[in-house]
């Protein structure tokens, strides 16, 4: 019987990553298609080891990848995941169902985050809610780098039971890394914007984001990692507007 089910994942020296990733699908039998950035590890060989077709081009943005490699399925429903993101149990068992009903264009599903080896329940990172299945043609990717997502072009979304399991950070340092990676992107998205910052609007917005994350959204009941994802949020923030205001210096 052929396949109903595309997934289309994007990567970049994802090695450590991939294979979970792909693995996880499998029980749905679907079609994949790897679109990679010219990796320069094994992202590419551990893929089409599982039987992913892999495509290279470079990278130009999240959203653009992320389209790209969503017009490249030519089955009647696409799901698209992340190269650190892993479907559960349930989650498969969900899908399954719903791509062979009609009752919906898409299905939206929670995101649950690992964080240095623990699940994260709060700081506004669960349930995370992403619109990930949809039928081809029927949706595209849209936001401002790198806060990319994905949205219906037209009709209803159901939501599915299960998790996507979003391994994140395997280190704080790899979350330093990725601040500054995406503060550079969201900087020089505001820079083109014409978007500016002075200094205590920016205190004011660190201020905010770590109380937001923290007390708001409930950090404090994760504890020390809690804490930590509160902190380096609000780091984020003044990591960003700080980057925004050397462009205009520059």
């Amino acid at each position: 019987m052929q396949s109903q089910l595309t997934v289309v994942i994007i990567t970049f020296n994802e090695e450590r990553n991939i294979r979970r990733c792909i693995e996880s699908v499998l029980p749905l039998d679907p079609k994949v298609i790897v679109l990679d950035s010219f990796s320069t590890d094994r992202t590419s060989a551990i893929a089409s080891e599982l039987g992913a077709a892999c495509y290279q081009h470079a990278f130009d943005g999240h959203i653009q990848q992320k389209n790209r490699v969503l017009a490249m399925a030519q089955t009647e429903w696409v799901l698209s995941l992340d190269a650190d993101e892993a479907l559960d149990e349930s989650l498969v068992e969900s899908i399954r169902e719903a791509i062979h009903s009609d009752a919906h264009l898409g299905y939206t599903m929670n995101r649950l985050t690992n964080y240095c080896g623990h699940w994260v329940k709060h700081c506004g990172w669960y349930p995370d809610t992403k619109l990930r299945l949809v039928k081809k043609n029927q949706a595209e990717w849209r936001g401002v780098n790198p806060h990319d997502r994905l949205e219906l072009l037209v009709g209803s979304q159901g939501h599915l039971s299960g998790d996507i399991l979003h391994y994140s950070y395997y280190t704080q340092e790899d979350h330093l890394r990725q601040i500054e990676y995406f503060g550079k992107i969201a900087a020089q998205e505001l820079f083109q914007r014409g978007k500016r910052v002075g200094v205590p609007e920016i205190y004011l917005k660190v201020f905010a984001q770590f109380i937001k994350s923290y007390f708001f959204k409930l950090g404090l009941l994760d504890g020390r990692i809690g804490w930590t994802i509160s902190r380096l949020s609000a780091y984020a923030t003044y990591r960003k507007y700080s980057i925004l205001r050397s462009l205009y210096a520059s």
